[in-house]
Formats: structure tokens, C-alpha cells, sequence
């Protein structure tokens, strides 16, 4: 389970990480990531984007998930979003506090296996910049 402090919750954190942040596709997984500076949103290079747009931060980065009917039944997105938050909760150590990241499972997320898709992850974290190196 994804502690509380690491989850997005609200539509408007879903869209600004969709709309304003860096994307990278792999084979099961699209990686969203938008960070955030103290006066507001900057972009992955660490320029101001918004800088009348205050935030307040707790805890460390903040990810969230979209798992669409393409995906598969029920049963099957509720185990690919599972598995998600899992790989996400071993990734936090990894990233800089200030960091939003949606990921959206592809249909090939359902029979992948977790090692492949921790490494996708990890691997479009690294490629966008905001992961170790």
C-alpha cells in the first residue's frame, strides 16, 4: 500500500502532471512527471512555470495512477494498479521530494511481468531526468 503523503488525489494534480509535465512512453507504461518548486511549478530543467501558483507540500514525491478499461476487466486493472503502487513505493527513496508522476498502464502492463515493469518505470524516471542516474 502507497502511504497517504506519496498519493495525488485531486483531478486538478491528474491534469497539471498530464498537461504540463514531461512524458515518456515504454512498451506497458506512459510516465508523466511534473516538479515542483516552493514558489510554484517548474519543469524538469528547474525553470519557473507558474510562479503565482502557490503549493503546499507534504511528504516526499507523489504519484498516481490511471488504469483504463483497455487495460482489461476489473479484476485485472485492480491487480496492474496494485502491482503500480508496489513498484511506486520502491522508487520513493529514489526521487527528489517535489516530484508528481502519473503513470498510465498500457494493455500490455496486465501481462507483464513486475520486474519488467519496475524497470520501464525506473528506466523512464532515469530518462526524464528526476531519477538517479
Amino acid at each position: 500500500m502507497l502511504p497517504e503523503p506519496y498519493r495525488l488525489h485531486h483531478r486538478a494534480d491528474f491534469s497539471r502532471t498530464v498537461r504540463r509535465g514531461q512524458r515518456i512512453g515504454r512498451r506497458d507504461l506512459v510516465v508523466h512527471v511534473l516538479k515542483h518548486g516552493y514558489d510554484g511549478v517548474v519543469d524538469v530543467q528547474g525553470q519557473p512555470d507558474d510562479p503565482a501558483a502557490e503549493l503546499v507540500r507534504v511528504g516526499g514525491p507523489r504519484f498516481g495512477l490511471i488504469v483504463s478499461k483497455a487495460v482489461g476487466n476489473a479484476v485485472i486493472r485492480h491487480r496492474v494498479a496494485r502491482r503500480l503502487r508496489h513498484m511506486c513505493g520502491q522508487v520513493i527513496p529514489e526521487l527528489p521530494a517535489e516530484t508528481d508522476i502519473v503513470i498510465r498502464a498500457l494493455p500490455g502492463a496486465a501481462n507483464a511481468s513486475s520486474a519488467e515493469l519496475l524497470r520501464q518505470l525506473r528506466g523512464a524516471v532515469r530518462k526524464l531526468g528526476v531519477g538517479p542516474a
